[in-house]
C-alpha cells in the first residue's frame, strides 16, 4: 500500500496542479476585489530595488541619470509613512509639525532635499508607482535631473493599507 501511494503521488500532484483556478471574487460593482498585499520584513530590499529600478527607467525614458539608494533618505521615509499611518491622513507634514526637510536633517543627510511623494493604498509598490508616474507633481519629483539620490520605504497597517514614501535629493 505505503509502495502504491509513493508511486501514484505524482501523478495526484501533477492532476491537482491542472485544476482551474478559483474564479476572481467580484465586488458590488462587479469588478474583481483587490486582493491584499501583504509585505513580510524580509522584502524590504526587494521592493526597494524594484522601485529604485521603476524610477530609474522612468528617468532614463525622460533623458535622466540613474538615482542610488540612500540609507538616510530611506530612513526619513520610512519615519514619516509609520507617522502618516499614526495621523490616519497622506499629508507631507509631520505629527509634531515637521516638514520634509526637518525629517531629512533628523536623520543625519547633509544633501538638498528636493522633492516627496506620499500615498496611502492597498496596492503594490509597482502599482504606486505607475500612479505616481501619471501625475504630473509626482512624476516631476522622480523625474527631476537634479536628483541623484532615492529614499523609499512604507508602513503597513494590519488591515493591509500601506503608506508609502519615496524622497528624493542631491
Amino acid at each position: 500500500m505505503n509502495r502504491r501511494f509513493f508511486l501514484l503521488s505524482p501523478l495526484f500532484l501533477t492532476v491537482a496542479a491542472c485544476a482551474a483556478p478559483a474564479p476572481p471574487r467580484l465586488g458590488d460593482d462587479g469588478k474583481p476585489l483587490a486582493r491584499l498585499y501583504r509585505i513580510d520584513s524580509a522584502d524590504t530590499a526587494a521592493i526597494q530595488f524594484r522601485m529604485l529600478d521603476g524610477v530609474n527607467a522612468l528617468r532614463q525614458a525622460s533623458g535622466g541619470a540613474p538615482l542610488q539608494l540612500n540609507a538616510e533618505l530611506n530612513a526619513a521615509a520610512a519615519t514619516h509613512s509609520r507617522d502618516m499611518s499614526v495621523q490616519n491622513r497622506p499629508w507631507h507634514f509631520g505629527s509634531d509639525g515637521s516638514s520634509p526637510i526637518d525629517r531629512v536633517r533628523r536623520v543625519g543627510y547633509t544633501g538638498t532635499l528636493l522633492g516627496e511623494n506620499i500615498s496611502e493604498t492597498f496596492e503594490t509598490e509597482l502599482e504606486t508607482l505607475a500612479a505616481w508616474a501619471n501625475e504630473a507633481s509626482t512624476r516631476k519629483v522622480m523625474t527631476d535631473p537634479r536628483a541623484q539620490l532615492l529614499g523609499f520605504a512604507w508602513f503597513q497597517e494590519e488591515n493591509g493599507k500601506i503608506w508609502w514614501t519615496l524622497i528624493t535629493g542631491t
